[in-house]
């Protein structure tokens, strides 16, 4: 048989067949996704990994960064996250284990004191809550500078020990034994 219909109809079964199916809709996506990171020269392995973020504002809405913390990233003039922060921030806020390389200035510091104070969510006064073990005293010091800034106003404590000596007078005579 032939099947006889109106222009209009036509134009409906067409439209009716071109429905998008879910994994269609999701190959779509991936293939976005790995456009923008072949964009931004990001490399990834592993499964199941997070998206990366192309803005702060995304961050802020998908992850629920604290208001001060976004205050404190845009008064210290970052504009746009760099690719290490667009790829390496959602991950570790997922919770996963991360390895990550970048060329120096590429913003790796960001990248992993973001997440760190979002996952200590408030501070409160138990101490130390979080390390970060550097391999020199010039490494450690910009760690703690921006740690400091992106801290400002949020009442977390951030300190630098690098003599063991210094530390004892500082927190107490016990601090080796507390902490």
């Amino acid at each position: 048989g032939i099947k006889w219909m109106s222009s209009l109809e036509a134009k409906f079964e067409d439209a009716k067949d071109k429905k998008p199916t879910a994994e269609k809709l999701e190959r779509l996506r991936r293939e976005k996704i790995n456009r923008f990171r072949n964009q931004h020269k990001i490399n990834v392995q592993g499964t199941d990994l997070p998206d990366p973020v192309a803005t702060f504002d995304e961050l802020q809405k998908e992850y629920k960064i604290h208001p001060k913390i976004m205050e404190n990233i845009q008064a210290a003039g970052f504009q746009v996250p760099t690719p290490i922060q667009m790829q390496a921030i959602p991950v570790m806020l997922h919770g996963r284990e991360l390895l990550a390389s970048a060329p120096t200035g590429s913003g790796k510091t960001l990248a992993f004191c973001i997440p760190l104070l979002t996952h200590l969510k408030q501070p409160r006064n138990k101490g130390f809550r979080a390390l970060i073990i550097s391999p020199t005293r010039e490494l450690a010091s910009q760690t703690h500078r921006e740690l400091v800034k992106l801290a400002e106003g949020t009442g977390f404590r951030i300190h630098m020990i690098h003599k063991a000596a210094e530390a004892a007078k500082k927190f107490g005579p016990k601090s080796s034994k507390k902490f």
